[in-house]
């Protein structure tokens, strides 16, 4: 199905290759991240066969490493995942955005959510100016390569986990925060776009030493909800 999808999206008319080039230089490096995770699960007494799962069913980064987090720390399976769906919330909001582009119906659109992720959406998004084709093609192309990357890295790192060490010295954490930084840059053209994004620097840092992982991130939603309304 996903292949017949890439397939169908490489017929119309677009830079198919401009778009692949974005898809691909996303989801190798945030793919590649997959194998901190596999390693902090299995080193957080997670067996293999555990992180994987997490990775193929629930396959968000934040939720998965909160739930690893909360687990690891003693937490309930409840708290666990309660946390991870909070994080989650936002792959619903990009879901909204996304759905009247793909207009996806019965087992694609159970595809088109499974891969509704921040970079899938975001490459999505940053093909504005191609068409609503080439947003399509970008979607898919980063959706389901980061799916393809990300499950394999788990694998390895989870296998791997006694000989990788402390998964941040490698520098795979800077994976994530990069691609972003890439998607992001282009299109801060106006005034107001580069004040939002510096607020949201500035939110996010701030609340980080305070606050679980990933909540300072959804807190900078409402950068975008207070200068989208005064727009109005």
């Amino acid at each position: 199905m996903a292949a017949r999808l890439i397939r169908q999206n490489s017929r119309v008319s677009f830079p198919r290759r401009a778009v692949l080039r974005d898809s691909l230089s996303v989801a190798i490096p945030v793919g590649s991240y997959g194998a901190a995770f596999g390693a902090a699960a299995v080193a957080g007494g997670f067996s293999v066969a555990q992180a994987c799962a997490l990775s193929l069913l629930l396959f968000s980064g934040a939720s998965q490493f909160a739930v690893v987090g909360v687990m690891t720390g003693g937490g309930s399976a409840l708290s666990a995942i309660a946390t991870g769906a909070l994080l989650g919330i936002r792959n619903g909001l990009y879901g909204m955005r996304m759905a009247p582009i793909l207009n996806l119906r019965g087992l694609k659109r159970a595809l088109g959510a499974q891969i509704t992720i921040d970079e899938s959406t975001g490459v999505a998004i940053s093909q504005e100016n191609r068409g609503e084709d080439a947003m399509r093609y970008g979607f898919f192309a980063t959706g389901i390569g980061i799916f393809f990357f990300w499950n394999l890295f788990t694998l390895i790192g989870a296998l791997s986990a006694d000989s990788i060490g402390d998964p941040s010295s490698w520098g795979l954490d800077a994976a994530v925060p990069a691609a972003f930084l890439g998607l992001v840059w282009p299109r801060l053209v106006d005034k107001k776009s580069r004040i939002a994004a510096l607020l949201a620097v500035i939110i996010a840092l701030s609340l980080t030493p305070f606050v679980g992982a990933g909540f300072p991130i959804i807190a900078t939603v409402l950068i975008a909800i207070a200068l989208g309304w005064s727009t109005k």
